[in-house]
């Protein structure tokens, strides 16, 4: 402990230490790699928090009152946990700018997602999702999102309000076209699309302007006549 960061990584526990509630002025709290089952909404009054790792427990579920630690502002690690849901009051969450909630057990993710707008990677891989709210599009500053192992069959239309996104993994789903979602998206370098059941990718593909790899292996999947010659031609990768 240095008086602002307190590790506890790989501690073999099964409670949180009773010496985290008398630092309120934590600023990093690492908790990871260890048994923990439960969170107590007195992680609410760790006001200063930039940074918390819960990752690799057995948590199956989080306060509400982790949305009140408005003061994250880097990472939230919540991912290999037993989580169902997450409080809708991670919405508040709106500096923040790192978020895995992956491995866990998640149907759905709330619409107050959207209101996270200092998001720049979120990562909910290995979940149960086969929708996303139609307010990620409030994520504008977003630029890397990570889908793999879901049930997605389709994408909101208020993706393409996600201006910034940079890179986008949708390996092991369920889609059956390239999402039109994701047309015109101005500055999206990689796509991964592995392992879906892809037959088809659409022409509208070539028009993203900044498409550097397309990944469609382990799909039977027909392209746009014309499609492959048009990207290989401006450099970009495509695997098939």
């Amino acid at each position: 402990m240095n008086g602002t960061v307190l590790d506890h990584w790989r501690g073999d526990l099964d409670a949180v230490p009773e010496e985290v509630w008398r630092h309120p002025a934590l600023e990093v709290l690492l908790l990871a790699d260890n048994r923990l089952a439960h969170l107590s909404e007195r992680i609410g009054t760790l006001t200063r928090l930039h940074t918390l790792d819960l990752g690799h427990n057995l948590l199956t579920s989080v306060p509400p009152e982790l949305g009140g630690l408005t003061g994250l502002s880097r990472f939230l690690y919540l991912h290999d946990n037993r989580l169902t849901e997450l409080p809708e009051s991670l919405g508040a969450l709106d500096r923040l700018a790192y978020l895995n909630v992956g491995e866990n057990r998640l149907t759905a993710l709330h619409s107050t997602l959207g209101a996270m707008t200092g998001l720049v990677e979120l990562r909910a891989q290995h979940n149960r999702l086969d929708a996303l709210p139609d307010g990620i599009g409030g994520l504008t500053a977003l630029r890397e999102l990570w889908l793999r192992g879901n049930r997605l069959s389709v994408l909101p239309a208020s993706f393409g309000d996600l201006a910034e996104l940079r890179e986008v993994e949708l390996r092991d789903n369920v889609f059956a076209v390239a999402p039109e979602a994701l047309r015109g998206l101005p500055r999206l370098r990689r796509l991964d699309l592995r392992g879906n059941r892809l037959r088809e990718v659409p022409g509208w593909v070539a028009e993203l302007p900044c498409l550097e790899k397309l990944d469609l292996r382990w799909n039977d999947v027909r392209l746009a006549p014309g499609l492959l010659d048009e990207l290989a031609g401006r450099g970009c990768v495509v695997l098939r």
